[in-house]
C-alpha cells in the first residue's frame, strides 16, 4: 500500500499494529511527503518472511534504498533518506 503520493526514495516500513515505534515512524514519513510502502507483518505472512530476509525479527524495520534500518531512530533515518536523495540526482 502506497501512503503519499509525492515521488521521492524506495523506502519500505514494516510494521505492526500497536507498535507505537512503527506509528512514530509512519508519522515521520507522512510529515516530510516521502513516499513508502507499508507492510504489516502481522497480517502479511510474505510482508514477514521478506522481514526476516532482512536479518529483522522486530519492528519498525525501515529499507531505505538498499541500507536496513531496524527500529526508529529519526536523525538515522534523516541521513539515510538525505543520501539516497543525493544519489538519486
Amino acid at each position: 500500500m502506497q501512503e503519499s503520493p509525492s515521488t521521492a526514495p524506495q523506502v519500505t516500513l514494516y510494521s505492526q499494529p500497536g507498535c507505537a515505534p512503527c506509528f512514530a515512524a509512519r508519522t515521520f514519513l507522512l510529515s516530510r511527503k516521502i513516499a513508502f510502502a507499508y507492510k504489516d507483518v502481522q497480517a502479511d505472512p510474505q510482508a514477514f518472511r521478506e522481514l526476516m530476509d532482512l536479518g529483522s525479527r522486530s519492528t519498525p524495520t525501515l529499507l531505505v534504498g538498499r541500507e536496513v534500518m531496524i527500529g526508529f531512530d529519526p536523525e538515522r533515518l534523516e541521513a539515510l533518506l538525505a543520501s539516497l536523495l543525493s544519489a538519486g540526482a
